[in-house]
């Protein structure tokens, strides 16, 4: 008996680390990762930080445009996408709280994708942005011109993130998170 429970156990645990490896689509580490467009319930939703109101997608990631975009018209390709991947989405995200679902878009860029936009300005992640609450990307002067976390009225938030106990590098694993 005692070895059937303990056969059992290990196979329990088996199964939770199969279903552990499994379950998380999270992030990858890579810097030069891309956000794969949102096949479930992508949203632009707007979300309190230390930065003021700004929006995100559906899983809570910082969206942010790019100053040098001129209308819907993204000008971010090659080396300048890879660092900042556009969000893109299969169909029209819904609206979150917060946000009117009126100003949000898809507009089919030169590679085919969809790319989503919220008051006719295309909206990107960062690379250095592992994780949902980070804003490592605001204020980010490159490719030829800043980046700015949007406000769900579609402007840029031109504030400074507030770090907490240090300066906050390019890159770096911190850089604010959300208040809910």
């Amino acid at each position: 008996m005692t070895r059937k429970y303990l056969a059992g156990v290990a196979a329990l645990a088996l199964v939770a680390l199969v279903v552990a490896g499994c379950g998380s689509s999270g992030g990858s580490s890579s810097a030069g990762s891309t956000p794969a467009a949102s096949s479930s319930s992508p949203s632009v939703t707007a979300a309190n930080t230390s930065l003021g109101t700004i929006v995100t997608d559906n899983k809570g990631r910082t969206l942010y445009l790019f100053a040098k975009d001129t209308g819907t018209k993204s000008t971010c390709s090659g080396a300048c996408a890879s660092n900042w991947p556009p969000y893109t989405a299969s169909s029209k995200p819904a609206a979150g709280s917060g946000v009117k679902a009126g100003a949000i878009t898809l507009v089919k860029q030169a590679d085919g994708s969809m790319q989503v936009e919220l008051a006719g300005h295309p909206l990107y992640y960062y690379a250095g942005d592992q994780s949902a609450g980070q804003m490592n990307g605001q204020g980010q002067d490159a490719f030829g011109a800043k980046w700015w976390a949007v406000a769900p009225s579609g402007t840029q938030v031109t504030a400074a993130a507030k770090s907490s106990g240090g300066s906050s590098t390019t890159g770096g694993s911190g850089g604010g998170g959300y208040s809910y």
